[in-house]
């Protein structure tokens, strides 16, 4: 009753929907940096071609399972294929949700913090070079980063208590559009810097000699991860996908979407990298620490910056809200409970978890897990453990057990939609024998 009664609506609130999950915070950071140190225009070829070639028949089988078993992320698999063991694959998307979550909102928080110092007009210091010392004294206070770290989840819990069509759906539709309106300003605004011409040289000049393995294996990665492959999110939403929905028109779309995201962010922030003659090698530093000391040497530098802090956070709120709908699906289900109640128990749990992780970056600082503190634990075990591994299990599912004939009544709807057979017959192939054998590739190269 819950898909029939609180499913999308529509085509458009789907895809935004979908592009919301992948479009995230590392899109305006990692990406730009990526291609840049990856042969510019090369990169972004083989990107686009592993994101064509292997992670669209993956979100293809994520939309499969989920749309055809109408059940959360655990379930799925009992429904399809009751007595299995298969039901692991379901539980690795959900504790992969709930880790992701746990430290991706005190980026979120930091994230809040930062917007509402914008919105004051009181984010940019007098003085070059004090930003270091804000996000620094930001991350190790003990107390604000727990303070936003709660407003950035309740924010998130907020929408997703109103369900999928009043609160997921309706402001996707909102904050996505925002979201490309504003990036695009930002861009549009950057490109007249000058020194702009290098940033775009950097990211779009094909040096087909920067090409090497690590290059290969570094698209492939980002690719995987920025699609939010393997950690229930697309399972889960396809879950309210109406039968009638083109799924390869909806997946295609989102990626799409994605993909236009990471290169218009790239325009946005390396012509102003480059034209202030910056590193662009700063990691989540040229968010937090690098654009806001270069949009205080800016004309009008406290309103770009406010403008770029909304970008961001509605990249992470978008995201962050389709990972707590991977454990509240799975506690409304398998628990029987209100949706308001499974809202209030993941925040409970998640507000805790990353409580550790916030504080693993000041007072906590000393405690090691394995060598990492437990933000960065958090961090290698979703990504290096828990997708590449739900990933991998996903696609010998759909491949292995559920089988051709199945798959390919639930991407043409039963027939009804007429795709050309070669390019069934290539999607399959891929999700059968060319996936699985790339995701161990990833896995073993990310532990050796």
């Amino acid at each position: 009753m819950r898909r029939s009664e609180d499913g999308f609506s529509s085509r458009i609130g789907v895809m935004l929907a979908v592009a919301g999950s992948a479009v995230g915070l590392g899109n305006l950071w990692r990406f730009p940096y990526l291609v840049g140190e990856n042969g510019g225009a090369a990169f972004i070829i083989i990107y686009i071609f592993f994101v064509l070639i292997l992670c669209l028949p993956i979100l293809f089988s994520e939309f499969v399972v989920g749309r055809r078993a109408q059940s959360n992320a655990v379930r799925a698999f009992k429904v399809l294929r009751p007595g299995t063991k298969f039901t692991i694959v379901g539980l690795f998307a959900v504790l992969s949700a709930t880790a992701v979550l746990s430290f991706y909102s005190v980026v979120g928080g930091w994230t809040v913090s930062y917007l509402v110092k914008s919105l004051t007009f009181k984010l940019i210091p007098a003085s070059s070079g004090g930003m270091a010392e804000t996000f620094n004294n930001l991350v190790t206070d003990p107390y604000a980063p727990l303070f936003y770290h709660f407003i950035f989840l309740l924010l998130t819990s907020l929408v997703v208590i109103l369900g999928v069509k009043k609160g997921i759906e309706k402001y996707s539709k909102i904050m996505m559009p925002i979201l490309f309106i504003m990036i695009t300003i930002l861009a549009v605004r950057n490109l007249f810097l000058d020194g702009a011409g290098e940033g775009l040289s950097y990211l779009f000049k094909p040096d087909f000699s920067a090409v090497t393995a690590s290059t290969v294996m570094a698209a492939l990665g980002q690719s995987f991860f920025s699609l939010s492959i393997g950690c229930g999110t697309i399972l889960t939403y396809a879950s309210y996908v109406k039968k009638e929905e083109n799924l390869i028109k909806v997946a295609t779309s989102s990626a799409l979407v994605d993909t236009l995201f990471a290169l218009i962010a790239g325009c946005a922030i390396m012509p102003a990298v480059f034209s202030f003659g910056v590193s662009p090698s700063e990691g989540p530093g040229l968010a937090f620490i690098i654009l806001p000391e270069i949009f205080g040497q800016m004309p009008m530098g406290e309103l770009l910056a406010l403008i770029f802090f909304i970008i961001l956070f509605f990249a992470a709120i978008t995201s962050s809200v389709s990972l707590l709908e991977v454990p509240v699906a799975y506690l409304i289900e398998e628990f029987k409970i209100k949706r308001s109640t499974a809202v209030t128990i993941a925040f409970g749990v998640l507000f805790v978890l990353g409580g550790f992780a916030s504080l693993s970056q000041g007072p906590l600082s000393d405690v090691k897990i394995f060598g990492l503190s437990i933000f960065d634990l958090f961090d290698y075990i979703s990504s290096n453990v828990l997708m590449l591994s739900g990933g991998l299990l996903m696609v010998i599912f759909v491949g292995w057990v559920l089988g051709k004939r199945e798959v390919l009544d639930e991407l043409t709807n039963g027939a009804s939609l007429k795709w050309p057979k070669w390019l069934l017959n290539i999607i399959f192939f891929i999700i059968k024998y060319f996936a699985p054998v790339v995701i161990i590739s990833i896995m073993i190269s990310n532990w050796l």
